[in-house]
């Protein structure tokens, strides 16, 4: 019997304008480090996982100095040169990149590159909980606060009942024929679990932590440096 496999695909070819750096938000610095490599250290140095792949624009100036930052963990990693102006294309020309590298039943966690806050705690939540499922999962937190509609004068004109609502996170975790067939079918999404979807499959919720936030907009800096220097 064929055993499958963990890889790790992070893409990484965005340019994150809402954050308003003078670099691509990936590589914006946090606790001392680019935040693509806390993301990449993490996944590297994690046993479960294989290999990791990271996707880059093909012009990308500064991944190179990321690899040096993590040092001999990059070892267990792959830099492919094939981003694109979308999260989905990116993560497309990944899967295609890899495809003689991974087996249709192996399994493939997509990660976002600016959420720093992924551990292996996480990670391997997520793989207990997925690894054995029909359809696979992603990491997610039920939603809290009150949720209000906008009308077109900026006003709230609805509350929106947040019962049952859970906020995507990431890694999103599916088999690799699967994810790619999802993708190659699906129109223009924002995260992988939106693809599968179409498909008429539920993907696995598993509760993620709020440590892994997606930094988007200045603040989010700060916020994030607390969670890796551990005070917050």
């Amino acid at each position: 019997m064929t055993v499958s496999r963990y890889f790790a695909l992070i893409p990484a070819a965005g340019v994150g304008a809402r954050l308003g750096a003078a670099m691509p938000k990936q590589y914006v610095r946090i606790a001392d480090r680019a935040m693509l490599s806390h993301v990449l250290s993490v996944f590297a140095c994690d046993e479960q996982i294989a290999h990791v792949f990271v996707v880059v624009g093909r012009d990308d100036e500064y991944i190179d100095t990321v690899l040096k930052e993590i040092g001999d963990a990059g070892t267990r990693l792959t830099v492919l040169r094939v981003g694109a102006e979308t999260r989905h294309h990116s993560v497309l020309n990944g899967l295609a990149a890899i495809r003689e590298h991974v087996d249709d039943e192996d399994w493939i966690l997509v990660h976002d590159a600016a959420r720093p806050g992924i551990d292996a705690g996480l990670i391997g939540k997520l793989i207990d909980a997925v690894h054995d499922d029909a359809t696979g999962g992603l990491l997610a937190l039920p939603v809290v606060d009150t949720l209000k509609r906008e009308g077109a004068d900026g006003r709230a004109v609805e509350t929106v009942s947040r019962e049952r609502l859970w906020a995507a996170q990431t890694p999103q975790m599916f088999r690799y024929a699967l994810l790619r067939r999802a993708l190659v079918q699906a129109g223009s999404v924002t995260d992988e679990a939106s693809a599968v979807e179409a498909l008429g499959l539920k993907p696995l919720l598993v509760e993620g932590s709020a440590r892994n936030f997606k930094v988007t907009l200045p603040h989010d800096v700060a916020l994030a440096e607390l969670y890796l220097k551990g005070l917050a």
